[in-house]
Order: C-alpha cells, then sequence, then structure tokens
C-alpha cells in the first residue's frame, strides 16, 4: 500500500530554501544556481517577489532533465533539479522549504528584528513529533503513504526530515503542478529508488489526475524502493470521507469515486495541529533558537509550526487591511485569490485576473470610502514577506498567484459569492470547470456545477457527460436527467457490459431521475432489478447494493405502498448497522425514511426524529443536507398534528438555513419556501402566503422544467387560498 502525507502548510513551491533566509543578491544567486524547476519554478517566495521585483522573470531556464536523468532540451520543465538539470536525491535536499515546508518566521523573542528582521538561513530546528514513529513504520512497509493535518501544522516538515533520514539515497522527485505528474511518474518509474513527493496531493487529483492504476504501476519490487509521500489539507481530505459521500446520496459520482479509491491506497497517518506536552518540551530545549522560544510563547491557541509559519499573523493583517487608509484593495485582492481557491481552481490566478476579480470585494465593503491604494501598491502588500515567511499570496507575474492555505479555513468565511464564480468559470479550461463543478455539486450547488460541468463536456473531460446529467437532475431536470443518463446507461452497456459497475452506477441514476421526474412506480421497478443485479456482481453488503436497496423503498413508498416501504428499510437498516455502524450518514438517512413510513403515534414519531435530528448533528453537523432533512420532516409532522404555529417557525428557519447552505435556486430550498407558505395560510396568514407563493412560483419558472412537481403543488397551493380581500371562515 503506498504511503500519503496529508500537509495544510505549504508557502514555497519548487523554490530553494534561502528564499526569505539570506540578502536579495544571495537569494537570486542561490535560485540561479542550486535549485530550478528546469524552466519555470511554479511559485516563487512572497519575500523574493516583494524585494527582487519579481526576480524569477529574470532567470533564464535551465536545462532540464529526461526520465533517464540525463540532459534533456531546454524548455523541459515541471519537475524539481538541480542546476545541472538532474533530479536530486533525498540527501542533496538540505532545505526543508525545497520540499514544500513553509519558511519559518523571522523575528525574535522579544520582538526585536536581527539582520534586517531575518534570521541566519538556518531553518528552525526540527521538532520530533509524536507521530513520527508511526510515520516511519507506515514508510517502511507502504507504498503510498498520506500525511494528513490542518495547514501550517508541519506535515511538510515532518514528512521531509523523515524521508530524508529513511531514504537519503532515494531520488526526490517532485512535480511543480498537475501537469508534470505524468513525467514524473515516468521518471519514478525508472528508478530503483525514488520516493514520489506529492505536496497537496489534491493538486494531483481530478481530470487527468493521478489514479489506482497508475499507483500500481509505480509500486517498486520491495517495500521502500519506491514510495509516493504525499500531504493533504484536512479540509480537502473530508471532501472524501463518507459524510461526503451521503451528500451525493443517488449519485455515484465516477470522478468523486476515482479519487476517492485513490485516498483508499494509501496508509493514512494524521497530525494534529496543536502539539502535545511531550513535544512542547522538546521544542523547549532550543532555547537558543528565538524563533521556536517566540512560538512557545504563543500558548496553546496555536500550534508551534502555525506560528513559525506566521499563520495567525497573517490573517490578522488581511483582516486589518480593510481599515479605511490600509490596505483595503491589496485585502479584496486577496479574497478574490482565497475564494478562487474555494471555489475549485487549483492553478494560481494571473495578475491581470485579480485586478477584474476583486473589485466586486471591495464594492461591497465600501469602495472608495475605504480610500483604497493604487492595485500595484496592493499587490505588492499582498506578496510582502512577514519576517522571513511569504505573504498572503504565493507566486509571480509569469506562473500567477494562489492564496495562502491557512486562509482557506479562516473561521466566518461567507459562501464564495455569485460574482466571482461567473467571472472563473467561463475562462477556466475544461479540465479546471470539472475539478470546480464536482466541488460545487458536493457543496450542494447544483446549478454551479452544472455551468461549470457543460464547459468541461464540451471540451471532451472524460465523465463529464454522466455528472453533468447527475447534476442537471439535482438542479430541477429530472426529465432531462433520465433521458440523458438512458443514452449514458446504453453506451455504457455496449462498451463495458450490463455487469460493470459503471453500467450498475448509470442505472441507479436513471432509475432515481425516472423517479423524480413523476413515476415512482416505474422507478422501483428499475431499482428491484438492480438491487438484484447489484448484489450478484458487487455482493450483498455492498454501498450500491445498500443504495439501490434504500432507493427501492422509497419509491415503493411513493407508489403508495407505505407500509411495505417500512418493512424493506427495517430489514435494510439492520444490514446497514451491521456493515455501516450507527454514525454512518447513510444509516441516518434510512433510519430518517423508515420513521416517516411507519408514520406511528405521532408523538413517537416526533420523539424519534428528535432523536435522530440530535445523532445527526453530532455526527454530520448542524449543516448537513441530512440534518436539515430531518428538520424537514420534524416541521411536516407539526404541521400535520395541527401546531401551525410551530410549523411556520420551523418552515421558517428551515428555509433560511438551506437558502445559507445550499443556495436560493436549489429545489430542496423552494420545497421548504412551498411549504413555509402552506404553514402561513394553515395559519390564516393568507396573504403573506399569497405573497411567498406567487415569488416561489415564479422563481421556480426559472429555475425547474416544466412540469416539476414543486412547480405543480406551488399552484395547487395557490388555488386553494380564498381570493384576495377574503379571509377564510
Amino acid at each position: 500500500m503506498p504511503v500519503l502525507l496529508v500537509r495544510e502548510n505549504r508557502r514555497v513551491r519548487g523554490w530553494p530554501a534561502y528564499v526569505g533566509a539570506v540578502g536579495l543578491g544571495a537569494a537570486a544567486l542561490a535560485l540561479a544556481s542550486l535549485w530550478t524547476s528546469g524552466a519555470w519554478a511554479t511559485g516563487i517566495g512572497a519575500a523574493v517577489t516583494t524585494f527582487s521585483g519579481l526576480v524569477a522573470e529574470r532567470l533564464q531556464p535551465q536545462p532540464g532533465a529526461a526520465g533517464d536523468g540525463h540532459t534533456a532540451p531546454a524548455g523541459a520543465a515541471g519537475l524539481l533539479r538541480t542546476a545541472a538539470g538532474r533530479i536530486p536525491t533525498l540527501r542533496q535536499v538540505d532545505r526543508p522549504e525545497s520540499a514544500g515546508a513553509h519558511c519559518a518566521d523571522g523575528h525574535l523573542a522579544d520582538g526585536q528584528p536581527a539582520d534586517g528582521g531575518r534570521t541566519p538561513g538556518a531553518p528552525p530546528a526540527y521538532i520530533r513529533r509524536d507521530v513520527e514513529p508511526r510515520l516511519r513504520e507506515a514508510l517502511g512497509r507502504a507504498g503510498f503513504v498520506l500525511l494528513v493535518g490542518e495547514s501550517t501544522a508541519g506535515k511538510s516538515r515532518l514528512a521531509y526530515e523523515t524521508a530524508r533520514t529513511l531514504f537519503p539515497r532515494h531520488a526526490f522527485v517532485r512535480p511543480l503542478g498537475g501537469a508534470a505528474l505524468p513525467q514524473a511518474l515516468r521518471v519514478a518509474g525508472t528508478r530503483r529508488r525514488a520516493v514520489l513527493w506529492l505536496d497537496d496531493l489534491e493538486e494531483f487529483l481530478g481530470a487527468g489526475g493521478l489514479t489506482t492504476a497508475m499507483l500500481a504501476a509505480l509500486s517498486g519490487p520491495a517495500p521502500g524502493r519506491r514510495v509516493v509521500l504525499a500531504t493533504m489539507r484536512t479540509q480537502e481530505y473530508r471532501r472524501f470521507d463518507a459524510r461526503e459521500e451521503s451528500r451525493l446520496t443517488g449519485s455515484d459520482r465516477d470522478a468523486w469515486r476515482t479519487q476517492r479509491d485513490v485516498l483508499r491506497q494509501a496508509e493514512v497517518v494524521r497530525l494534529a495541529r496543536h502539539w502535545s506536552a511531550g513535544e512542547r518540551r522538546r521544542a523547549a530545549a532550543h532555547v537558543q533558537d528565538p524563533r521556536i522560544v517566540a512560538a512557545l510563547r504563543a500558548g496553546e491557541r496555536f500550534g508551534i509550526a502555525e506560528v513559525l509559519a506566521a499563520g495567525p499573523e497573517l490573517l490578522a493583517s488581511w483582516h486589518n487591511a480593510w481599515t479605511p487608509g490600509a490596505n483595503p484593495r491589496g485585502a479584496a485582492v486577496v479574497a478574490a485569490a482565497v475564494d478562487c481557491r474555494r471555489a475549485g481552481l487549483r492553478s494560481p490566478v494571473g495578475r491581470d485576473r485579480l485586478r477584474e476579480l476583486h473589485r466586486p470585494y471591495l464594492v461591497e465593503r465600501g469602495g472608495g470610502d475605504l480610500q483604497p491604494e493604487p492595485f500595484d501598491e496592493a499587490m505588492t502588500w499582498a506578496c510582502t514577506a512577514v519576517h522571513a515567511t511569504g505573504g498572503l499570496l504565493i507566486g509571480n507575474y509569469t506562473q500567477g498567484y494562489t492564496a495562502f492555505d491557512y486562509l482557506l479555513n479562516a473561521p466566518g468565511l461567507a459562501p464564495v459569492p455569485e460574482h466571482l464564480w461567473q467571472g472563473l468559470v467561463g475562462r477556466v479550461t475544461p479540465a479546471e470547470a470539472y475539478d470546480m463543478g464536482l466541488l460545487a455539486h458536493q457543496e450542494g450547488r447544483p446549478r454551479r456545477a452544472a455551468e461549470a460541468l457543460a464547459r468541461a463536456r464540451l471540451g471532451g473531460v472524460p465523465g463529464a457527460d454522466f455528472l453533468l446529467a447527475i447534476t442537471l437532475g439535482d438542479a430541477g431536470r429530472p426529465r432531462r436527467a433520465a433521458a440523458d443518463l438512458a443514452g449514458i446507461t446504453r453506451r455504457r452497456q455496449d462498451r463495458l457490459g450490463p455487469g460493470h459497475p459503471d453500467t450498475l452506477a448509470a442505472r441507479h441514476q436513471m432509475a432515481f431521475f425516472t423517479g423524480e421526474a413523476g413515476n415512482p412506480h416505474a422507478a422501483a421497478g428499475r431499482f428491484a432489478a438492480l438491487a438484484a443485479d447489484a448484489a450478484t456482481v458487487l455482493g450483498a453488503d455492498h454501498p450500491d447494493t445498500l443504495a439501490a436497496r434504500h432507493e427501492l423503498a422509497y419509491f415503493t413508498g411513493e407508489s403508495g405502498a407505505p407500509a411495505e416501504a417500512a418493512r424493506q428499510l427495517a430489514r435494510l437498516l439492520a444490514d446497514r448497522l451491521r456493515v455501516q455502524g450507527p454514525d454512518d450518514p447513510q444509516v441516518l438517512a434510512t433510519r430518517r425514511s423508515l420513521i416517516w413510513y411507519r408514520a406511528g403515534e405521532p408523538t413517537s414519531t416526533e420523539a424519534q426524529l428528535a432523536e435522530l435530528q440530535a445523532d445527526a448533528e453530532r455526527c454530520l453537523g448542524p449543516d448537513d443536507p441530512h440534518t436539515l432533512a430531518v428538520r424537514s420532516s420534524r416541521a411536516a409532522v407539526a404541521a400535520r398534528a395541527g401546531r401551525t404555529a410551530e410549523a411556520v417557525t420551523a418552515w421558517e428557519s428551515l428555509v433560511a438555513d438551506r437558502t445559507r447552505v445550499m443556495g436560493p435556486d436549489h429545489p430542496h430550498t423552494i420545497y421548504a419556501r412551498l411549504e413555509w407558505a402552506r404553514a402561513l395560510a394553515s395559519s390564516a396568514r393568507t396573504e403573506e402566503a399569497r405573497s411567498l407563493l406567487t415569488r416561489t412560483l415564479g422563481d421556480a419558472r426559472t429555475l425547474l422544467e416544466p412540469g416539476h412537481r414543486h412547480m405543480r403543488l406551488a399552484r395547487e397551493l395557490l388555488a386553494g387560498l380564498p381570493p384576495a380581500g377574503r379571509h377564510p371562515v
């Protein structure tokens, strides 16, 4: 099994450790003479960007190295190389920054800078982490190890120090961007001993990215001969856990599963951001290093590596920059760059694009009243290093700029705004659009996802047609989705055979959207056949088989047989508890359906739903779609019981939360608005109900396909209201 490291703390990618640790002239010489990428580095440290006037623009490309390690023609690019154009060994990589670790904060403990605000060139002493023995053990037996942790937790430094000790003579193969992955795989595959270093693994997933077949082809003849060592931020890793899969209920996403399957090949090692008492004691032994002393004095609020990388200071600098007359335009530029990454764009953003994208952020915060600085000054500020670390933006004029990853999970960030999305989606490459679409769908934004995936499909990205069809259905066009999926199913049956997992996945989606389009009887029949076939091909306990059984029960109930649906769900729940455990999101979903179709005594039903909501909030959080669905069921039960005031409050609250989490145009949000209007009408608040229904029906006409069940419901509710000016008796 390969070894994969998930990390949060990348700052300088592809540039030498000398950046930010020595003077400008020496830094430029070091860059030119020691490490280059073979042509252009993916990014340049913010310290060099600030003080050298984009010194990278004046560096000439070095000849690259071919897959056999010999000199290649000028222009070969993408891998970290020595000045001679060769792939280094790990013992030659004598600075952790060359492996992607953040430069360390260079201010002294008393707040007074030394040597112009920088410490001498040596990085801080490596402090042995508690998890290091676990990492060593994993690297000794696995071919793919993933280190997972929050931004600036110290993942890259831990991985670098451990790998350098274990594999000093191994080739250090580090692609400097996703486009260089094929070259890196070829080079690593030709070496008897190699470490394929995938810093920020998410950049190497997605369309055209790493697959399980690539990992299998790279496997060495013995453990430790060829190792894949990767890092990944916790937030990125969580996109592939059971909770995220549950958000795609009824949607067997080919792309998502391809990436998830890659992660499942890795032996995962987790690194905590906060340091243990033992780690702090080991750090305290290095009292001669003022940087470590200062980090220890920061207390337990921040991790030591976090303080050394100046993460909290950079975040505070961004927040403070919005002050009128400070650097509000720079803060807006950083906000745009942060949201580009949060929208799923993994490549750097060009200067001209940032000039355009930042303007709405500035206007929203006050525009000219903030006394914004000129754009060039804003860029300089955003790229300026904090002490000897890096800036809020990392990159250069040629390659573009990326937001410091520590900022991506800052508390209180609003959802990515529509103006940023629209500014990006029409101008990215098809592969980038695919990644953005997949992320948008995972986050419950189907209309955004459909827009991005349509671009990916036009660009010929494999699998985009399947994911687009699912997304269109989720966005309120189930008939269109069912028709598209029927064609995809036929093509997969012809190409792959009827029993191939991809064919079964297409059948699942086609059956689901057939039912969503208003034909639950046909959907139930298709799911009955699919559940039997999936059990034969995949096994009775396979998640896809269990999912097909769930949909069979659901559409059985929607066909008018709730008692039979409840019997099927009771059997399914027992199997899911045995296979998946009580806290799995799909188990919670099955419990909800069972409570609904069993529909016993109202008091008992309400108590079961209250217990289920508490479990969902504990396991998934208050904003998870499953949790919101349980709240929807509780509001409906209150309305059925005649507690109309309670129902009005519950539906109103749910509309607000679904609008915030999923957006105002999601079909689930529209449904909650309709039920809120129904509750208002039942409370004799007729004109409020009429106004809400009229607005919702108008929105639904632009969002949903004609004949959608939500539109039918809106018309029925409007027709049931007394004429304007008359009140019900």
